[in-house]
């Protein structure tokens, strides 16, 4: 763990909640500080959530450090019981509560409550979010799944599959979820069990009952799934339907384990449809920078590169158990995969790419807008804007028409942007100028360089500085090729050692690469 003013991820116990957040029937019991209690606004605030999460916190003071911790733990534990009569039982320490080293598994098992308890074993200062929810789910389906229980024969009824790996507080896991039922429905499968989000502990006992199981989630299934396929024998589809051709890879992928024909899938998605077209050209090449979970990294890349012709110029993630696998990809893309979860190292990346697209999560559109880089969110962490009460999945057919929509339009409504950049000098353009709908207020002039947001430098690569001629001419550069025009300028300047950078020198330069 370390000190910082944003994270990726939360401490394991978070990813914890998480899971019996999106469950049924499920309670957590966490031995935690008073200041713990903080993640419940995870839920209800950013995710709008219409209750709190099912946990029950000990919340223990300074005082009672130097008092019997435990009791108050089995107290809690006792009393969350009574009150909530849970199906199941989660028991585990925040990261703080670790520390004291009081046993929450122990003590909880030697209380001989009457439903199944389940000890989590999550060490806070090695591990992290995703991988605290990946074991929690391992941990309730290796408890809670009946090994009697098994497929039935398959004629005279339609192949059922597990979806699983979605939970609360994912990002757009709830839309993802329908649209791939959907998909299943259209292709004569039927659902067995969807888990954690939704699901019961009867639930996960019945899991057994499905012919395969598919991993919709892989920081947060893939444990489980393996596991279920040694125990249960069930295969599991691993083709991440993010995109048009992943989802048509998907879709035989499921087809050829069902056993059904693949081509009653329907195809909807528009996104083939705009690649194929004359309006795709203006924005083929773009150079993009992608930065996310390693499973929607990985995703964003392909659909970057071969379904919108853009150039993926960076690559990467913040959740290391997934380092190999966004090697993997990084390899096909020619590029050094960027693994860190430290934001100030995700910066400095995007400011010396200067990209003309940035794809990753609240982290990268907040430094995004700093550096006036358009900015699409492809993964969590994410903020409330990002659980959108309308329908929007990622996944699917109509997930492809979403990212076309989330990912072109930054770009060309950047156009707009950049036209009224240029013509800030006119009088009825002018920042001093109401809305021409509105009637005029004018007054004079306003300067386009003086009015420009706050900009963080991009990073010098000569010594010159630059003449307030020339840095307004650069103004009038669109947006989306400024700071390949900044840098070529720079560049040109430190070859000729010119100590600064005038509008000749503007000229001069683009002249020179033009050539």
């Amino acid at each position: 763990m370390q000190l910082t003013i944003w994270t990726y991820e939360g401490p394991p116990h978070v990813g914890a909640m998480r899971v019996a957040t999106a469950m049924e029937g499920v309670h957590y019991v966490l031995h935690a500080p008073q200041g713990d209690t903080y993640a419940d606004l995870l839920f209800t605030m950013i995710e709008r959530r219409g209750k709190r999460p099912p946990v029950t916190y000990t919340t223990f003071q300074a005082r009672d450090l130097g008092k019997d911790t435990a009791d108050l733990f089995q107290s809690a534990t006792r009393d969350a019981y009574a009150r909530f009569r849970p199906q199941a039982m989660l028991v585990g320490a925040s990261c703080t509560a670790e520390l004291i080293q009081d046993d929450p598994a122990g003590m909880a098992q030697a209380m001989g409550l009457p439903c199944p308890v389940i000890p989590l074993e999550l060490p806070s200062y090695q591990r992290k979010e995703n991988w605290g929810a990946a074991e929690t789910f391992y941990q309730l389906v290796r408890t809670l799944a009946d090994p009697t229980v098994t497929p039935a024969p398959r004629k005279g009824r339609a192949p059922r599959a597990n979806l699983l790996g979605p939970t609360a507080l994912g990002f757009r896991h709830r839309d993802d979820v329908i649209e791939i039922t959907r998909l299943l429905g259209l292709l004569g499968i039927d659902v067995n069990v969807t888990a954690p989000l939704g699901a019961t502990p009867a639930d996960l006992a019945r899991l057994g009952d499905a012919d395969f199981n598919i991993c919709l989630y892989p920081e947060i299934a893939d444990t489980a799934c393996r596991w279920l396929e040694k125990s249960f024998g069930q295969k599991a589809v691993r083709t991440v339907p993010i995109g048009h051709g992943a989802t048509r890879a998907f879709i035989a992928e499921v087809a050829a384990l069902a056993g059904v024909d693949a081509e009653t899938a329907l195809d909807t998605s528009n996104l083939p449809w705009w690649s194929r077209s004359v309006d795709s050209t203006y924005l083929t090449g773009k150079r993009v920078f992608i930065f996310g979970d390693a499973t929607h990294a990985i995703a964003a890349a392909r659909v970057a590169r071969d379904e919108l012709g853009f150039e993926v110029v960076g690559i990467g993630c913040y959740n290391r158990e997934f380092a190999r696998d966004l090697r993997d990809a990084a390899k096909l893309y020619g590029l050094e995969p960027l693994i860190t979860d430290d934001y100030l190292e995700v910066e400095e990346a995007m400011a010396a790419l200067q990209p003309e697209l940035v794809l990753g999560t609240q982290m990268e559109r907040h430094i995004a807008k700093r550096l006036r880089i358009p900015c699409a969110v492809i993964s969590a962490p994410v903020h409330v804007q990002d659980f959108p009460a309308r329908y929007s999945p990622q996944m699917g057919f109509e997930g492809a028409n979403v990212l076309f929509d989330t990912w072109v339009h930054p770009l060309v409504m950047g156009l707009e942007e950049h036209l009224l950049t240029m013509f800030r000098d006119d009088f009825e353009f002018s920042d001093a100028s109401g809305a021409s709908h509105l009637g005029h207020g004018g007054s004079a002039p306003v300067d386009p360089v003086a009015t420009q947001p706050e900009q963080v430098p991009l990073p010098v690569i000569g010594n010159g500085e630059w003449s307030a001629d020339a840095e307004r001419e650069l103004m009038k550069i669109p947006f989306f090729v400024r700071g390949k025009a900044r840098r070529n300028t720079e560049k040109f300047a430190a070859e000729q050692g010119l100590a600064s950078i005038t509008l000749d020198t503007l000229y001069d330069a683009k002249a020179h690469y033009a050539r």
